[in-house]
């Protein structure tokens, strides 16, 4: 009786795990992997680079189930510009007026969720909680999504309002007077993610 009903839960246990897919954890390629922004101004903008310092998607059955990573802030660079003004624009985005590098030299995105699009030009949705200076916001943005085998390529161009991270540096919204000098609260992310 005894071995009977032990053949019985073993059978169960091997039918459970042919049915059962543990997903896998697809690590970001740093290398080829960039964010670069635009940030607009009264009189002109400015543009560069961030470095993606480390992540890791999470597949399952060929789907981006989630995924979280770390964006290296003290990377910040400027590539419209040269020599000193270079230098002091990639010093004022790092300082406490912007992006308190210092204190916070990295910035996180973790997937919460990923939809099909209906758009022709985007394959998926992506959402997800973005936290800059330790303050954290849900975004969403549309973003085109390749796998490949485990492969995974993901492009999206955004626009986000620096504010609700409390970069209110030059802003509109919070400083009157500012004439030419203001800067606008949305700037552009143009994300280039590749897999291992």
């Amino acid at each position: 009786m005894k071995s009977k009903i032990l053949s019985i839960a073993l059978a169960a246990l091997v039918v459970a795990a042919a049915f059962t897919f543990v997903g896998k954890e697809v690590k970001v390629d740093t290398k080829t992997s960039e964010i670069a922004w635009v940030g607009k101004k009264v009189t002109g903008q400015h543009n560069g680079t961030v470095a993606i310092k480390g992540g890791a998607l999470e597949v399952e059955n060929g789907v981006i189930k989630g995924g979280e990573f770390t964006i290296d802030m003290t990377t910040i660079n400027v590539l419209d510009l040269e020599g000193e003004y270079k230098g002091k624009l990639e010093g004022h985005l790092r300082s406490d007026d912007f992006f308190s590098v210092e204190k916070h030299p990295t910035a996180t995105f973790k997937i919460t969720s990923v939809n099909e699009s209906e758009q022709k030009d985007a394959t998926h949705f992506i959402s997800g909680d973005l936290t800059i200076k330790g303050i954290t916001n849900k975004i969403t943005f549309p973003a085109n999504v390749t796998l490949n085998g485990d492969k995974v390529n993901a492009k999206a161009t955004f626009a986000l309002d620096r504010t609700k991270w409390n970069v209110r540096y030059g802003s509109g919204s919070f400083f009157d007077g500012l004439g030419d000098k203001m800067i606008y609260d949305d700037f552009e992310l143009s994300v280039n993610l590749s897999s291992l």
